[in-house]
């Protein structure tokens, strides 16, 4: 017994010799260091994101971290976060490479956040480990928040053509930017952990491609059906539903190829349509029954005046008949396109005004 206390005492000695002499520590994605949040898959070998809004986290002491990252196809960007302030974004290759993140800070301690900007339609980001630079240590992982939030949303939640200030609402990878989303701001005002289970296009009875909000919000690797999500292993306080506004679009074109494959040739009546978001609500309410939930719709022209989509929602929480359960609609940004930045902001100030009024968490 006094053999192994002296080598493990001796390991303990080597691992702090070696970072104070320069040498470069190592943390590996299963690192108990690293704190991930999101719909994360860890193998033996690496942690694959998917989802907008995944996000991995440390805390360090000394001047700088690089990651060792491959992107799928080499479209992914990625927020950098230093002690809360956006300092960097970096633009994946389908390489796996060595990043710089963060280099040249103060002495002291530091916490480090990389958030996945884009969407999966942009492919899944492998991380392999961080690389702490010379002189630095690593810190306890940070701790979980005491607040929990998730949205399942579209386009408008993915932060889609936010940065393109053209006009031309661009929704390649460039312009999008989930960080700066309502949702995402919504969450950092209130401190909450944020997960974002989105994607732009989708639906709740139709999608601009065959595959619809109900069919994807158990998933973990979202272009898998096989991949199913532990919804145990985060637990929401808080849910956010933003969707319908594809829908709205959709039931009105009879010659579109996912029209014909969901409705064949007549657009859905409006008792299919409530029932259709009522099922959805009650399937997520079951995965969390304990979450107070939104339904929102917003902020495009689903909520314009004489849009028949809120009432659709207003009636299928009522047939819900759930105390926990509220309505909340947007209003209409009478413009042209996705929601600006200025835009986003706007629908964050409304949410938190609603939660701030309505939502004890």
């Amino acid at each position: 017994m006094r053999k192994i206390y002296f080598i493990i005492l001796f390991l303990s000695f080597s691992v702090a010799a070696s970072n104070c002499t320069g040498q470069n520590l190592v943390l590996k994605s299963k690192d108990r260091h690293i704190r991930y949040t999101g719909r994360i898959n860890l193998t033996d070998e690496a942690a694959e994101l998917y989802w907008t809004g995944s996000s991995i986290k440390i805390n360090f002491n000394g001047a700088g971290v690089s990651a060792l990252l491959q992107d799928e196809r080499g479209d992914n960007y990625f927020t950098v976060i230093v002690d809360d302030k956006v300092v960097n974004t970096i633009h994946l290759d389908n390489t796996k490479k060595v990043y710089t993140l963060v280099e040249g800070l103060p002495a002291g301690p530091h916490s480090l956040e990389l958030f996945k900007r884009t969407e999966w339609e942009m492919g899944k980001t492998v991380f392999y480990q961080f690389i702490l630079a010379k002189e630095t240590s690593i810190l306890p992982a940070p701790e979980p928040k005491k607040r929990r939030m998730e949205v399942f949303g579209n386009s408008i939640t993915c932060g889609y053509a936010v940065e393109d200030t053209t006009g031309k609402d661009r929704g390649s990878a460039p312009y999008e930017n989930g960080y700066i989303g309502y949702a995402a701001i919504t969450a950092r005002h209130f401190d909450a952990d944020y997960v974002c289970t989105s994607k732009s296009g989708i639906g709740v009875l139709v999608s601009w491609f065959p595959l619809i909000m109900p069919e994807m919000y158990n998933r973990l690797d979202p272009t898998d059906p096989t991949s199913l999500w532990n919804f145990s292993r985060y637990t929401p306080d808080l849910v956010v539903i933003n969707l319908f506004q594809n829908d709205s679009w959709i039931v009105k074109l009879p010659d579109n190829q996912q029209f014909k494959e969901r409705f064949g040739t007549k657009a859905p009546e409006p008792a299919q349509i409530v029932k259709a978001y009522r099922d959805l609500v009650k399937n997520i309410r079951k995965k969390y029954p304990k979450a107070q939930v939104i339904c929102a719709l917003g902020s495009m022209d689903a909520t314009k005046e004489g849009s028949p989509w809120p009432g659709y929602i207003e009636k299928a929480v009522a047939e819900l008949n759930d105390k926990n359960i509220y309505t909340h609609f947007f209003p209409y940004k009478n413009t042209g396109g996705h929601p600006s930045a200025k835009e986003q902001q706007a629908m964050a100030d409304d949410l938190i005004s609603f939660i701030d009024k309505k939502i004890k968490w």
